[in-house]
C-alpha cells in the first residue's frame, strides 16, 4: 500500500485529484468508483471546477457509487444518489445515464442487490474511492463483513450512525438500513484510492495500514490489493 500523507484536508483533496484525473487522462471512458460523505467532497469540487473551466470531460465516463440508504431514493435530499448530484454530476458533463447507484426504494431489497452485484460484474472501476470510518468500515460494510462479501444490505452499525448524524436534523432521523458493494465488489477495482482527515480517524488508519489483516476491521482487506494509495492529513496519521 501506497501511503502519502498531506499537512491539510484541501492538501489531501488536491493529491486525490491528482490521482483521478491521471486515470481519466489515460483512459477518459473510465468507469469511476465513488463514495459520499464529507472526506470527498474537496475532491469532487476540483473535478467539478476543472470541468466546467474546459479541463477534462467525462462525457464518456461511467460511475457506480458505493452504497444508498434503504428507503431513500432521489426525491429525499439526505440520499447519495441527491448527493452526487448536487455535489457532482450536475457540475460535470457527465450523462446522466452513465452515473449508477442501488436503488434504495426499490421492494425487493435483496433483488436489488443482485442487480447491481450483476451491473458491477460487467463494469470493473478504473479506480474505486473510498473513505474509512471511525470502526474501520469501508463503503457500510461493518466489522465482521465477510471479506468475500458482494453487494448486501447491511443493519448499520451504531458508530456508523453517530459519524453520519450530522449530516441530518435528528440522529434517530438515520436510516438503519443500506444496501452496500461487498469487500469483493470494492477488492475488484484496478485501482484503490483511500481517503482520511482527521484526528478521529486516526486508529482506524492505523488498523487499515499496520493492522492483522482481519474481518474486525474491514479496511485492512486493502492491504491485499496489488493497486492502493492511501491519501491521509497528518491527524489522520498521528498512529502511524
Amino acid at each position: 500500500m501506497k501511503v502519502i500523507i498531506t499537512k491539510d484536508y484541501e492538501s489531501m483533496s488536491e493529491k486525490a485529484y491528482e490521482e483521478v484525473r491521471a486515470v481519466i487522462a489515460e483512459n477518459p471512458a473510465a468507469v469511476l468508483g465513488l463514495a459520499t460523505g464529507t472526506t470527498p467532497l474537496g475532491l469532487y469540487r476540483r473535478m467539478a471546477d476543472d470541468c466546467g473551466r474546459g479541463g477534462i470531460s467525462y462525457k464518456k465516463i461511467r460511475t457506480v457509487n458505493l452504497d444508498e440508504y434503504a428507503g431513500l431514493g432521489a426525491d429525499s435530499d439526505q440520499s447519495y444518489v441527491y448527493f452526487m448530484r448536487k455535489n457532482l454530476f450536475d457540475h460535470l458533463d457527465i450523462l446522466p445515464e452513465n452515473t449508477f447507484i442501488a436503488n434504495g426504494k426499490a421492494e425487493d431489497l435483496e433483488a436489488e442487490c443482485a442487480r447491481y452485484n450483476a451491473l458491477l460484474e460487467g463494469m470493473r472501476q478504473d479506480i474505486q474511492v473510498l473513505g474509512i470510518g471511525s470502526n474501520g468500515h469501508i463503503a457500510f460494510n461493518e466489522p465482521g463483513t465477510p471479506f468475500s462479501s458482494t453487494v448486501h444490505v447491511v443493519d448499520l452499525a451504531e458508530s456508523t450512525i453517530r459519524d453520519n448524524a450530522r449530516l441530518f436534523a435528528r440522529e434517530e432521523d438515520v436510516p438503519r438500513k443500506a444496501i452496500t458493494m461487498g469487500l469483493k465488489n470494492i477488492m475488484r477495482a484496478k485501482k484503490i484510492l483511500i481517503l482520511a482527515n482527521g484526528a478521529n480517524k486516526a486508529r482506524a488508519v492505523c488498523g487499515l495500514v499496520k493492522g492483522e489483516v482481519t474481518e474486525a476491521v474491514p479496511a485492512s482487506v486493502l492491504q491485499l490489493h496489488p493497486d492502493c494509495t492511501l491519501i491521509c492529513d497528518r491527524d489522520a496519521a498521528a498512529m502511524i
